[in-house]
């Protein structure tokens, strides 16, 4: 056997507040990669409108999370539609209300946008971190708990806070280099299942070979 199928929304039988995003995920601006799940006892099926906060289609940004990510309850995704024009003396939306207030109504290229938000692969996100708009967040990484996340997250790193920063690496930078370049996450699950050991028991010698 080799692990259940990415395509199950409830991986778990009886405990149904885990739940895969791949097969949940409607909104075709987010892009969830396989066996990557979100925790919640009211239901995984809500994460999009619970978690991913200000995601208006006509931005045209999107949030990637690679595989095998690990989000627990309440992680949150703050898109570029939550951001207003700073550049003048005041910066309510008056433009939104209508009513004679639409010609303050900004250009494009006028409200800040910090393109796409990326998850990287093999990330967990602890309960109730926030993450802002165009966020990169590298492979392997650990965001803690509560932790704001403002900016780029190194690939291997353990950060936390607020504003979030980096606490700790989790392996030297030859390590990490190594991890980067062997990718595991990609490799065939066939594969993965045999490696297990090595993935999980930090068995670089091993996964040299199995590459």
């Amino acid at each position: 056997m080799n692990g259940p199928s990415p395509n199950n929304p409830y991986p778990m039988p009886g405990f149904p507040q885990v739940g895969f995003l791949k097969p949940l995920v409607r909104n075709p601006m987010i892009e969830v990669g396989d066996y990557s799940y979100y925790d919640d006892p009211e239901g995984p099926e809500h994460f999009e409108s619970k978690c991913v906060l200000y995601h208006f289609p006509f931005l045209g940004d999107k949030l990637i999370i690679g595989k095998f990510c690990a989000l627990a309850r309440q992680v949150r995704f703050i898109m570029n539609g939550a951001n207003h024009k700073i550049s003048g003396f005041s910066s309510f939306p008056f433009f939104i209300f209508g009513n004679g207030w639409e010609s303050t109504t900004p250009s494009p290229g006028d409200m800040p946008y910090k393109g796409d938000t990326v998850v990287g692969n093999d990330v967990w996100l602890g309960y109730d971190a926030l993450i802002m708009p165009g966020v990169k967040i590298g492979d392997g990484s650990i965001v803690a708990s509560r932790s704001v996340v403002v900016s780029d997250v190194p690939p291997y790193s353990i950060v936390g806070g607020n504003p979030a920063r980096v606490i700790r690496p989790r392996f030297t930078s030859e390590i990490v280099s190594e991890l980067l370049g062997i990718e595991w996450w990609h490799w065939p699950i066939d594969k993965i299942t045999r490696n297990l050991p090595a993935i999980v028991g930090a068995d670089i010698h091993s996964l040299r070979i199995a590459r």
